[in-house]
């Protein structure tokens, strides 16, 4: 079971990111990715892998130590659950890296690029948007986003 729903957590995840890369400015991808709702597919399949491993993976991130976590981490369990973890925040923030991109109109040819990279390294694709972000945002409008003011 555990191998299946390794492999499940990316297929719900691709037709999200699919939308965002591939038809970005079409109305219903816009309208899919304001939901929140899109990251509780590798969410749920993160939460299902969880309860079986719960009294294991506890004392591993409440007392966190390189040996015991690699060996964790080397288990099947272990690869899954990070597998699905990893899937489900990087899909948050190129939801959020795509909805910011549109409300700048930044160019889908710079976005889709950006995208494929949150894919396979969202801890580099970050920065990388965070610094389109302040090049296309010259009114400083994020800052109203996030304030409201």
């Amino acid at each position: 079971m555990t191998a299946t729903l390794f492999d499940l957590t990316f297929l719900v995840a691709a037709p999200f990111w699919a939308l965002m890369i591939f038809v970005p400015k079409w109305s219903w991808t816009r309208r899919i990715a304001e939901s929140y709702l899109i990251v509780l597919p590798p969410a749920l399949i993160y939460i299902v892998l969880l309860i079986p491993e719960f009294f294991t993976v506890l004392p591993l991130v409440t007392q966190p130590e390189i040996g015991p976590l690699a060996e964790y981490l080397a288990t099947e369990p272990g690869t899954a659950l990070v597998w699905a973890h990893m899937l489900a925040w990087d899909l948050f923030v190129g939801r959020w890296i795509y909805l910011e991109g549109r409300r700048l109109n930044v160019h889908p040819l710079v976005m889709a690029p950006v995208l494929v990279i949150t894919i396979l390294l969202a801890p580099v694709a970050l920065p990388l948007f965070l610094i389109i972000r302040k090049l296309c945002d010259t009114t400083n409008r994020g800052a109203t986003v996030v304030t409201g003011q």
